[in-house]
């Protein structure tokens, strides 16, 4: 059976939950958090308990608006139907830029992995090898896509839970790791809870604003699923408390297990706290796993990408190329024109290596604030068109509407606003802001100029012809 956009229903409720899964732990938290924690401290836990908080409203905003209308075109099907054909547009564009940097910081942070075990193998052929790798699954069939990401997204849940049990024991016995002891005396110890002062526990919000990338994806694959209206609410629910269980309580048990002078950049936390306990095999394992979840975290944003752009292309608004659907109902062209960025981070990773993945991540969470906002935004213009009585609300709601949206983009405003006070890094992603307006302006004139027609004054509620929603 296909869906109105070509599709195939290949999804069934066993891979979306572990699509949901997959998005809600990535390599952000498998190896972004040791470098944020050696430069924010424990204190960092705040940081993840703040922005998975935000994470939870924009997730249900996005169960309300998938419930509303499921399809593979997610936000930017609903930010034309709630704000305007400029605003898919743009919120298009910019979750594309997400993708495409965060599969540039996913592929550097597989080849360093890899080089625990060949420190001498080429770095930037590792993350070839990889991106060679994920194409090809995204390329031969959704139900491929789907199988995989559910045994990767198991095998993440399993590492994180061996490492929760672990690291509970470590804790409560107070057990020595290295020289040192766990025990929650780690959380205010070398120098307390908040070593490098407040500020820079809030600079890092950008950082851990990109560790919750990519929960969205479950909603794009709604378009994919069987019976969605069931299948998706349970996947929305189950990432909200995996963020608080596997987020926020690896955060804090990691600055329990060892001070947090221990960790660094340039090496998983959890493979520091298994090569702590003396256990090669078991760092090794981890690093194996840290690997799968970077690798996962690939194959969903060649996945996603290629169905937003494939829906972009069939209003005109992305290269005809990203509109090309394969007699296996995948949309290769626009997979192929990702898969292309990536290729060009790879070289970017060959002449900065020590750089690319904090430029990428800063660049990408550009692209994060802008989907989550756009998400929250088209709930609110929902819930208004719902009260003026021109659709109904599903019962899948997001609480506390519209207040907790408001305050939600007001979070995502202060995450950019603080970004040039940051690192060198989060200055170049803040400063290529206005280099992304003109693009995206520019090239919603090009749209304008090819369809001969000028963009409406205000936009209209899908199934309501002429009637505005404001």
């Amino acid at each position: 059976m296909q869906t109105e956009e070509g599709y195939s229903h290949a999804l069934g409720n066993r891979q979306v939950q572990m699509i949901a899964i997959g998005g809600a732990i990535g390599v952000g938290l498998f190896l972004g958090a040791g470098g944020r924690l050696h430069a924010a401290g424990p204190a960092l836990v705040l940081s993840y308990a703040v922005a998975g908080l935000a994470a939870f409203f924009v997730m249900r905003a996005l169960g309300e608006l998938v419930l509303y209308r499921p399809t593979s075109g997610s936000f930017v099907e609903y930010a034309a139907d709630f704000v305007g054909p400029w605003a898919a547009f743009a919120s298009g564009w910019m979750y594309w830029v997400n993708w495409a940097f965060t599969g540039i910081a996913e592929l550097t942070a597989i080849s360093i992995y890899v080089s625990m075990w060949a420190p001498q193998f080429p770095r930037w052929l590792t993350a070839l090898i990889a991106l060679a790798f994920v194409l090809t699954v995204n390329l031969l069939s959704v139900r491929l896509f789907g199988e995989l990401e559910f045994w990767f997204a198991l095998l993440k849940v399993l590492a994180i839970c061996a490492f929760l049990v672990i690291g509970l024991v470590l804790v409560i016995f107070g057990l020595d790791l290295g020289g040192n002891s766990a025990g929650i005396a780690n959380l205010t110890a070398h120098d307390g809870f908040f070593p490098n002062g407040f500020p820079v526990v809030l600079m890092s919000l950008q950082s851990v604003i990109f560790a919750y990338s990519s929960i969205e994806v479950v909603g794009i694959a709604a378009g994919e699923t069987k019976d969605p209206r069931k299948v998706m609410p349970k996947a929305i629910n189950s990432v909200i408390w995996r963020i608080a269980f596997f987020y926020v309580g690896s955060v804090l048990l990691l600055g329990m297990v060892l001070p947090w002078t221990a960790y660094g950049p340039d090496q998983s936390p959890f493979v520091t706290v298994f090569a702590a306990l003396g256990a090669p095999w078991a760092a090794d394992a981890m690093n194996l796993v840290v690997i799968t979840a970077a690798m996962s975290s690939c194959n969903s944003g060649l996945y996603s990408t290629g169905r937003i752009l494939r829906a972009m292309a069939r209003k005109g608004e992305a290269p005809a190329f990203a509109g090309q659907l394969s007699s296996r109902h995948v949309p290769y062209g626009g997979i192929l024109i990702t898969a292309t960025v990536f290729v060009a981070g790879v070289v970017l990773y060959y002449f900065v290596p020590e750089r690319a993945f904090n430029i990428a991540t800063a660049i990408a969470s550009l692209g994060v604030v802008t989907t989550w906002g756009t998400l929250v935004f088209c709930q609110i213009r929902l819930r208004r068109a719902a009260e003026r009585g021109l659709l109904e609300r599903p019962p899948f709601r997001m609480p506390g509407s519209p207040y907790t949206g408001w305050l939600t983009l007001g979070f995502l405003a202060l995450v950019v606003l603080l970004m040039p006070f940051a690192d060198a890094d989060q200055r170049i992603a803040f400063f290529c802001i206005p280099l992304l307006v003109v693009v995206i302006v520019a090239g919603w004139r090009i749209v304008g100029s090819r369809r001969h027609v000028e963009a409406p004054e205000l936009p209209k509620v899908p199934g309501v012809p002429g009637v505005p929603v404001d």
